[in-house]
């Protein structure tokens, strides 16, 4: 048997796609609350288009989400009954500390928290805590500019002071960024950052990212110190990049992306830079924002495992004019051997496998799988059934890869968390109708719906993988 006793099945979620109460119980504003649906939420999300606030004639899908704020008894309840043993979720920082830089916290924020987790132990979930997905205070952004500050750090450093203490013997497993290098292709999303006009682009956002790291590096001392059980990892958007052809120019181009897709892991594993980002910067002129005690805190607070979401992948080459596909933030080019989903993500299971033996061969630390799924459009029966027998061959051909990885390569894997065990905002679109979950919400693209929720024919497939622990896959 591949998976060890113990290993953890379960779903993933992040509070700004599935809570909404967006200004509940004393709850902030946030960055990720004022991303609108619709054709500007990319220019948005990049930075490329201030909104700081809720703009007339604009509909914002996480000022509702699926209202886990008030669902969230019956929602871990069916995580339950599928046999969850781990729950993935993140902290809305502005729950925590509604404008992001008060002395005290907010204890409406904390106790909401606290009852989610207590729901979890109820039926033995272990809660997997995502301390920023993607949250910045719209406060820290106007007062300081979100990540290009170097304020942030001490910011985030009283929040993961506050959760670690708070919820010290409730939550062992924590994640410090979610997909951290989504930085660079979204950087309103990934680091509250507006660009100004004129402003230099890349040392704005590698200014940024060297604060995320030392405010990672910063959770990782203050989670061990306050609790020695805590493990806590790093995350990130991954997928092995492809060479178009085996032209050597090709494999090359390939090669770099993959360097530009791992440098922060780099970093938040092995604790400094990489000697081919420093290349880069010297050949850029871009000086690292270094301060007293930078170097020091990177190489004591390296993660203890490494945990990815993995969708797809994608194929580079060296030929110049690559175009992004309009679905996806990444550039890249065709790959004619593999078929695309309804949105153009290249649905690759094989990728999965190679994913996993390149990060464990890099890392040599456990992996953790924490989101992987099918964004599909889910029809009702006339009996209220849904048969989403499409999301059950794409989760089967991804989890026998990742048993192959384990059994094998010899790949160590704590867990497997899909995204999303229950239909949610989908984070690139702002659309219900991309569906992940084995839990149907009615709920439609511009919020309108019952907020019912239903269980699909892959909710019944998924308990008896985990059931089987990853055994029974028909």
């Amino acid at each position: 048997m591949p998976f060890q006793k113990g290993f953890l099945w379960g779903g993933a979620t992040a509070a700004n796609q599935c809570e909404g109460a967006y200004d509940a119980d004393g709850r902030g504003l946030a960055n990720v609350d004022v991303i609108p649906g619709g054709p500007e939420r990319r220019l948005v999300t990049s930075g490329k288009r201030k909104m700081l606030s809720f703009e007339d004639g604009y509909f914002y899908p996480a000022k509702q989400g699926i209202d886990l704020y008030h669902h969230y008894q019956e929602d871990i309840a069916l995580f339950a009954e599928m046999g969850f043993s781990v729950y993935r979720m993140s902290i809305a920082w502005t729950r925590i500390f509604p404008q992001g830089d008060e002395e005290e916290p907010n204890r409406a924020g904390i106790a909401f928290y606290r009852r989610i987790f207590e729901e979890c132990r109820k039926y033995g979930i272990e809660p997997l805590v995502t301390i920023t997905h993607f949250d910045c205070p719209i406060h820290l952004i106007e007062k300081y500019g979100g990540w290009r500050s170097r304020k942030m750090i001490g910011f985030y450093q009283k929040l993961v002071r506050t959760l670690f203490t708070e919820y010290k013997g409730l939550v062992r497993y924590w994640l410090t960024f979610n997909e951290i290098n989504v930085l660079f292709h979204l950087p309103f999303m990934g680091a509250g950052i507006v660009f100004e006009e004129g402003e230099d682009v890349y040392r704005t956002e590698h200014t940024a990212a060297h604060h995320e790291l030392v405010a990672s590096a910063w959770a990782v001392k203050i989670g061990h110190e306050t609790d020695p059980e805590n493990k806590i990892g790093c995350m990130l958007a991954a997928g092995t990049i492809y060479p178009a052809t085996c032209r050597p120019e090709d494999v090359l181009a390939a090669q770099k992306e993959n360097h530009r897709n791992y440098m922060m892991i780099d970093v938040q594993s092995n604790g400094t830079y990489p000697n081919y980002i420093l290349k880069e910067y010297e050949r850029n002129g871009f000086p690292i924002p270094w301060e007293e005690g930078d170097r020091e805190i990177l190489k004591e607070g390296t993660v203890d495992f490494i945990s990815f979401s993995y969708y797809s992948n994608r194929t580079v080459s060296a030929e110049e004019g690559q175009d992004p596909d309009k679905n996806s933030i990444f550039s890249g080019t065709r790959n004619p051997y593999l078929k695309a989903s309804d949105w153009g993500w290249i649905t690759d299971p094989t990728g999965l496998r190679t994913t996993m033996n390149d990060l464990y061969d890099r890392y040599r630390k456990p992996l953790f799988i924490v989101e992987n799924g099918l964004g599909a459009k889910d029809t009702v029966n006339p009996d209220g059934s849904i048969d989403d027998d499409y999301r059950i061959e794409y989760l089967r051909e991804h989890i026998r890869q990742m048993k192959t990885a384990v059994e094998e390569d010899g790949v160590e894997l704590w867990g497997y968390t899909t995204w999303g065990p229950i239909d949610l905002v989908a984070a690139s679109t702002g659309e219900m109708s991309k569906r992940y979950g084995f839990i149907y919400v009615d709920l439609d693209d511009h919020g309108n719906g019952t907020m019912k929720r239903s269980r699909k024919k892959s909710f019944f497939w998924y308990q008896k993988v985990i059931r089987s622990n990853g055994e029974d896959l028909d």
